[in-house]
């Protein structure tokens, strides 16, 4: 019977680690691009305040500009 166990552990081990693996690299990249959309939109509205131009619209997470 400890055989079965150890066998059932680790079948399951690679799969769970492949699994964390891919959760913190996706975790990584989700991050990157969110602070890279905020670098890019702080540079802009310092961009066209420098212009003199109005700052532009935002757009919120359901895709309507905010007022």
């Amino acid at each position: 019977m400890d055989n079965y166990w150890l066998n059932a552990l680790w079948s399951v081990i690679p799969t769970v680690l492949l699994g964390v693996i891919f959760w913190y690299v996706m975790r990584a990249i989700i991050r990157a691009d969110r602070h890279e959309r905020a670098a890019y939109a702080d540079l802009e509205a310092a961009e066209r305040s420098r212009l003199g131009l109005p700052p532009s619209e935002s757009k919120g997470t359901d895709g309507s500009a905010e007022n």
